[in-house]
Parts: structure tokens; sequence; C-alpha cells
């Protein structure tokens, strides 16, 4: 028997609440990208109905208990920040402050994303019509048909977009075919996500994640390809992919650390698979490698990958002309009192930060979910006066600290001795019902959600708030609407969850507040400050309404749901 869901939901409200501010933002250049995104969130919408009331689908995969499918808000927000970005190039074009090789690589980037979440969207569909027991007939050739007809709808405004910044049709069909690339990559690797990982992420998670990631891996292929292929390639798919400039921490932070780290693993397994095969030649027998023998491996390669093999492909790449560990130096110590002072406090914060919410961890009473707010406000004490006194420094310490949480989770899920399991413990004492043995992405959320806005605005950035749309999401409005609804709460939003009105008013007020104050700094250090204060409540109460609706793993989403409205 399949379970009855509304249709109309808070959470859907919230999105298509914030769709449409994006899309009636677009100037008329960008209006086949607003008719895609509107697609794109229509066929998101039917295959969560479908999903809601079908158990097939979440019997296949499994996702994170408690947490509802979240295919739309999955599916819509990477596209939409990037369409955000969009508007944002057009007006520093306007201004001369731009050039349209950047707007062909964000549109690019736009397509591809949807492009990702697109694939999904049909890979789901198809999955669950399979389950014809559980759906009446009729219903689920409506719904084939209405998703057929989006996805041609959808190819064809893709196609006219991609006509617009080509010179040849021969460039406008290579482009498709990067775009079909992307589909299929991304429905290889939520299958192997939502499979490896069980119960550790909803399907709109894990959606988020897909697309995001192969965006990231398609950015480094395309990089790749188009300095290899120099000569052979049309000129202007290699601008868009390849031509723009890229900073020299935009280059360690995201293809040298976060990119070598992420291709480890893989080359871990060929290393062990390598090893072991010379064993049994030589022994002429079934061996496996040893624990102790695996982590010497480990560790050998990782220092060996990382670097060398790593900054061998930046310097053919990128013409990166030094090894990034000396420009790091160099970097650091071309300003040391700010930067190394700075460096210090971060490390005397986090040392008495962890060992005093560890303890109270391991002895009081304290609820999981109230003590993993602290470390939201730790985020502020940390990240907000870096980003507003040394904003290209927090670049790299971000890619750092990043780099750092990925190489210990490694650890921590292969159980590398000697750091595995005490490792594994650690990490336990701060983990709630959102996270699992298998993976814990709370610590990583937190950071990328303060991170990846700040990252976005590199370049031309005419909303001197939008840097600040991870810190202050989630260390100022997501704390304080916890711990306020938490104490005072008694209006709740829904019978069945615990958010609150209070809370969530708590949280939009306190933002609010911060903005108050933080703008007429940002004014006396020379920022660009052109957005109205009407425009920043909508993203503030729109941002405030998705965190006390949704279900999903909030650190991951509100931060790119603000910064997008923070954009327009």
């Amino acid at each position: 028997m399949t379970k009855k869901t509304p249709l109309v939901t808070g959470e859907r409200v919230v999105v298509a609440v914030v769709v449409s501010r994006v899309i009636l933002s677009l100037p008329l250049s960008l209006i086949s990208h607003g008719f895609s995104l509107f697609l794109l969130c229509l066929s998101a919408f039917l295959v969560e109905i479908r999903a809601e009331t079908s158990p097939f689908l979440l019997s296949r995969f499994r996702p994170r208990r408690g947490a509802s499918s979240g295919i739309l808000l999955g599916a819509v927000t990477l596209p939409s920040v990037m369409l955000s970005k969009l508007v944002q190039l057009t007006r520093a074009i306007s201004l001369h402050e731009a050039g349209q090789d950047e707007l062909s690589h964000v549109t690019m980037q736009y397509w591809a994303a949807s492009a990702s979440c697109c694939a999904i969207l049909i890979y789901l569909s198809v999955i669950m019509s399979q389950a014809k027991r559980t759906e009446s007939l009729s219903s689920s050739l409506w719904l084939t048909r209405v998703s057929l007809t989006g996805t041609v709808f959808y190819g064809v405004a893709c196609f006219v977009s991609l006509s617009m910044i080509s010179h040849t049709g021969l460039n406008t069909s290579l482009k498709m075919l990067w775009m079909l690339f992307h589909g299929l990559a991304a429905v290889k690797l939520i299958r192997h996500l939502l499979c490896t990982f069980p119960s550790c992420a909803s399907i709109g998670e894990a959606l988020l994640v897909t697309s995001g990631l192969v965006l990231y891996f398609g950015d480094f292929l395309a990089c790749t390809i188009a300095k290899i292929c120099e000569n052979l390639i049309p000129v202007d798919l290699v601008s868009i992919s390849y031509g723009i400039k890229r900073t020299e921490t935009g280059i360690i932070v995201q293809v040298g650390l976060l990119l070598g780290l992420l291709l480890f693993p893989m080359v871990f397994r060929c290393v062990v698979h390598i090893y072991e095969t010379f064993l049994r030649k030589r022994d002429g027998g079934q061996r496996n490698c040893s624990d102790a023998a695996k982590s010497i491996l480990f560790f050998v390669s990782l220092v060996f990958f990382m670097a060398l093999a790593v900054p061998s492909w930046m310097q053919f790449v990128h013409d990166f002309h030094q090894h990034p560990f000396l420009w790091v130096l160099t970097f650091v110590f071309s300003e040391p009192l700010k930067r190394i002072s700075l460096c210090i406090y971060w490390v005397l914060l986090i040392v008495v930060s962890v060992s005093r919410f560890y303890s109270i961890s391991r002895s009081s009473k304290v609820e999981r979910i109230l003590l993993r707010k602290y470390y939201h406000l730790m985020a502020v004490l940390m990240f907000l006066p870096a980003l507003v006194l040394q904003p290209k420094f927090l670049d790299l310490a971000f890619g750092a600290a990043l780099a750092v949480f990925v190489a210990l989770e490694i650890i921590r899920i292969w159980r590398v001795q000697p750091l595995g399991e005490p490792l594994h413990h650690f990490m336990n004492a701060f983990t709630d019902h959102r996270d699992s043995e298998l993976l814990i992405v709370s610590h990583f959320s937190l950071l990328l959600g303060c991170a990846l806005p700040i990252w976005m605005s590199s370049g031309f950035n005419d909303r001197a708030l939008s840097p600040f749309s991870g810190i202050l999401s989630l260390g100022i409005g997501d704390t304080m609407a916890s711990m306020v609804g938490h104490k005072y709460g008694v209006l709740r939003w829904s019978k069945t969850g615990k958010k609150t009105v209070e809370g969530t008013a708590a949280g939009i007020t306190s933002v609010m507040a911060v903005c108050f104050v933080l703008v007429p700094v940002l004014a006396s250090m020379g920022y660009i400050l052109s957005q109205g204060w009407w425009s920043l409540l909508l993203a503030v109460t729109a941002t405030g309404m998705l965190e006390a609706y949704t279900a999903q793993l909030d650190n991951a989403f509100i931060p790119l749901v603000f910064y997008s409205l923070l954009c327009l």
C-alpha cells in the first residue's frame, strides 16, 4: 500500500519562492536559462511526489532515516546558485568589470550542473517505473509523458543557449556531448554513493553532493584536456573550459589539495592491489597485505601523491612555476604578523573549544544538537574576523582545514593504524542522528557551508554580504534558532517536527541585526554595497523558513540558498 503525502509542504513552498525569485531577477538574455530551471523544478517536484508515495525507491537505496527524499531541494539548489552567478556577471559586464569569456564559462557550469540533476531525475524515474505493482498504470503513464515532455523542452533550451555562445555548429555539438557526459557521470556517481554509504544521506543530499562533485571533476578534466589538446580543439571551447584565469590560492586549494585527496582513495586501492599481486607471485599463494603494511603503504602513498604527483600536474596544466608548499610559505610570511597571529588565535580557539566540548559530551546531559551549535558559534569567532581582515588568507586556510578533514575521514573509515580507531571513537562523541559510523559528514558540511560562498565570491562581487552567507546563516541564524527554540519555543511549525516559530523568528532577527552592524563596517573598508534592505530581508526570511521546514542537512543547503538570493 502506498502512503499518502500532501502535495504542498513548507519545504516545497519555500523552494518555489526561491526559484521564482531567481527567475524573476533574470535579464532577457538569460530567459532560456530561467525556462530550463522552471522545467527542472517541475520535473523534480513530480519525481519527489512519486518517490514519497512509493516505497520502491526508498527501499532500494536505503537513504538516511528521519528525512524526506529532498529531491526537489537537491535538484534546484546548485543550478539556482549558478544562475544567480550569471545574473551577477551580467551586471559586471555592463559595468565593464568582467568579460564575455567569464560569462561563457559560468554558462557552461550552469548547464553542466542542470544536466547532472536532470539525468539523475530521469534515472530515478526509470527506477520507479519498474515498480508497476505499487502504482496505477494511468498515473505512471501521465507522469512519464510529462517527464519526457519536460526533458525535450529542457534539451531545446540547452541547445539554444549553447548555440548563442558558439561560433560553429560543431562547437554546439561538442558542448551538448559534454553535457551528456556530466549527466552519465552523475547517474553513475549517485548510484555508487547511495549503495556504498547506505543510511548516510537522503536522496536530495546525495543529489546535491553528486552534482557538485561532477561539476568539480568536470572542470578539472576540461582543464587537462584543453592543455593537452590545445591546438586540436576549437578555440572558443578552450576559452570556455580553460581560459578563465585562476588565482594561485584557488589552484592550490581547489585543484591541488582537495582534488588530490578526493582522487587518492582510488590511487591507494591501485597501490594495494599491485602490492598484493606482487606478494602472490612471489609466494605462489593467496596472500593479502597485512594491516601494518597497509598503514605504511597508506602514508607513503599519501606523501608521494600529494607532494610530488599533484604538484607536477598543477605545474603542467596551470603553469604553476613553484612548488605549492614553497608558495604557501611565501604567502604566509608576506604578512607574518597578521597571518601567523591569526593562525595562533585559531589553534588556541580550536584546542580550548574541542577539549571543552569533548569533556561536556562525555559527562554532561546536554543535548547533542545544542552541543553541535557551539561549533557554529566557534565558526563565527574564527571566520568572521578573518573574512573582514584577511579574506585571501582565509581562502587558503579553508582549503587546508578541509584537506585535513578529508584525510582524517579516510583514515577513520579505513581504520588506518595507529590513528584509525582512536579517531573513530573521538569523532563519535560529536555525532547525532544525521551521521553514521560509515560516514560522518557534519563537520564537512559546516566547513563547506562557510567556505563555498567565500570561494564562489572571488572576482567581481557587487554584493558585499554574499561571502558572509555561510557564516551568517549557520553561525548566527541556525544557532540562535536552535537555542531559542529549544529553550523558549512553544508554537511548532508542524505536528511532527521540532522547529518552532519562536526559534525561526530569533534566527531571522539575529541575522538581520548582525547585517545592520556588518554593513557599516564593510562600507568603511571600501566594499561595494548595492543591495537594498528589502531584498536582504527577503533573502534572510526565505532562508530562515527553509531552515524551519526542511528535514535535510541544513548545513549543506541553507548557505547555498542564502548565497544565491544575496547575489540577485
